[in-house]
């Protein structure tokens, strides 16, 4: 490879069944690139397992079954340096809490700014690891998301009920 050449690394995905239905996972080798409602088979990618797509549906069980609060795969979205910006705050919104477009626009420098942050987070090629679903309108008013706001809905109230209870490695079993 010469100098300044950026690697290409192969895309993969796999499509799983979760307790939401059907996602498509997309990863290079080394993080994921992507997540999408429903089974497709996206543009550029070969449908095959690595070790980033197993960790990451690991993660995502953990997640629904109430034993994950925070996700530790590496993540690598694509998008502009504003829209990498809107991603990594709302990647530290906590798990149960939710921020108004206005707050995340403040909290990246950006006051007046909640549109651009809207348009950001409808353009997140890895909802759920990066949670735009914890960004809500003025007055907690639930308002677009890429899964459809019933989805969004289930999310945060699925947090809400959960938010107190303990993450303990190794304890999978489904808490009901």
């Amino acid at each position: 490879m010469a100098l300044g050449e950026k690697e290409i690394m192969p895309l993969r995905y796999a499509v799983y069944d979760t307790s939401i239905g059907d996602v498509t996972l997309i990863a290079n080798d080394k993080a994921l690139t992507g997540l999408i409602f429903g089974a497709v088979d996206p543009t550029g990618a070969v449908n095959e397992e690595n070790a980033v797509l197993y960790d990451a549906i690991i993660e995502l069980n953990q997640f629904f079954f109430h034993q994950r609060k925070t996700f530790d795969l590496k993540l690598q979205p694509e998008g502009s340096d504003f829209e990498k910006k809107v991603w990594a705050f709302v990647a530290g919104i906590s798990y149960g809490k939710t921020m108004s477009y206005e707050e995340v626009a403040e909290g990246i420098g950006e006051p007046n700014g909640e549109r651009s942050v809207g348009t950001a987070l409808n353009r997140n090629p890895i909802p759920l690891f990066i949670p735009c679903h914890r960004v809500v309108g003025k007055n907690g008013a639930l308002s677009g998301y890429v899964g459809g706001t019933e989805l969004k809905k289930w999310l945060l109230q699925m947090e809400k009920n959960n938010v107190n209870k303990e993450f303990h490695p190794g304890n999978y079993q489904d808490p009901q």
